[in-house]
């Protein structure tokens, strides 16, 4: 693979930066708002697993009341 250099190397950094599709902002806003929403599911799903789990494993050494 042949060497290239610095100077042919930023010409290709910048070609393909122009090829970058960036998103607009209510694309953006949407997706930040999927992500709130997907955490704080996340969340509750961890929080009512780890609720069944501590109640679980209490039943069963039958200690912690």
């Amino acid at each position: 693979m042949p060497k290239t250099s610095p100077g042919e190397f930023f010409q290709q950094v910048a070609t393909e930066t122009r090829k970058v599709v960036w998103p607009t902002r209510r694309e953006t806003a949407i997706t930040t708002v999927m992500v709130f929403v997907f955490v704080f599911l996340a969340s509750v799903f961890f929080f009512v697993a780890d609720m069944i789990l501590r109640f679980g494993v209490t039943w069963i050494l039958g200690y912690g009341q």
